[in-house]
């Protein structure tokens, strides 16, 4: 290379200069997964939390079997499983603040500091979150049952069918936690995420027969109507939950979960924290 006699510089190009990837560029979904699990489960209020919501469907059961206040065309299974809507409520609840307790605090700033692909931060928690209400519903529904078995009678009431509709109980609670965890990432604001939570799980089945010839449409799009069916809840009639059957109101349930994660995560990579 020629140089100048005045130690100038040749004219021309500077050369590309290429940054160094930082630490926090190099973290990957499993690495994010660890990190979000510990800060969820070294909160000692969030797993009093999930012990709660856990609970709720045994103790539901317990005094539906202790009253026996079913109607006659009620089956075992829906009567122990009478605590699942509450269940579920209490689910998107804890979606809801699994996300916007990190706004209240700040900390969301650190978390996309130390993990700058904010869909990974956001798939971490809806992965960990769906999982943990899945064997939470599982287990509680099953116990539930369980208690609904030894303490309504068979010769009062029809026995109903618990598998595989146990399995889409646990599954509602995943798809409610998803869209409180899409809401509170949209909204960042712990009340309004939660009202407008529980608006979209209780509104359409309470609002429904305002609707006429629509209700159908309207109530049986609801979380609440999935339920009732998977339930075999004496709720879940057609002509008011709709004639899709429980597990096509399901899907339909988890799928705007879905939509409404990426509508969150959309809503995460284009704005500040």
């Amino acid at each position: 290379m020629k140089l100048l006699t005045n130690g100038a510089r040749p004219e021309g190009p500077a050369p590309e200069s290429v940054a160094p990837k930082t630490r926090a560029d190099k973290v990957g979904f499993a690495r994010t997964l660890s990190s979000e699990w510990t800060k969820l489960r070294t909160v000692r209020s969030t797993m009093w939390t999930l012990a709660v919501l856990t609970a709720l469907v045994p103790v539901m059961a317990v005094f539906v079997g202790a009253t026996g206040s079913l109607q006659p065309d009620d089956t075992i299974v829906g009567g122990s499983l009478t605590g699942a809507a509450l269940g579920q409520i209490g689910a998107a609840i804890f979606g809801v603040l699994m996300m916007s307790g990190e706004y209240s605090t700040g900390m969301i700033r650190n978390t996309l500091s130390a993990t700058p692909r904010r869909g990974t931060v956001l798939g971490a928690k809806a992965l960990i979150l769906v999982t943990m209400m899945f064997v939470a519903g599982l287990i509680a529904c099953s116990a539930g049952y369980q208690i609904g078995t030894m303490m309504l009678s068979s010769d009062d009431y029809a026995a109903g069918e618990p598998w595989p509709a146990l399995l889409g109980v646990a599954l509602s609670f995943s798809a409610a936690g998803a869209l409180g965890l899409a809401i509170a990432t949209i909204l960042r604001h712990s009340s309004g995420a939660i009202t407008a939570s529980l608006g979209i799980i209780l509104l359409p089945s309470l609002l429904g027969p305002l609707f006429g010839s629509w209700q159908t449409w309207v109530a049986g799009a609801s979380p609440t109507a999935a339920l009732q069916k998977l339930t075999q809840s004496s709720d879940a009639a057609p002509d008011i939950a709709g004639s899709l059957g429980p597990w096509p109101s399901l899907w339909l349930v988890c799928g705007y979960a879905a939509l409404a994660l990426g509508v969150g995560a959309w809503r995460l990579k284009s704005r500040d924290a």
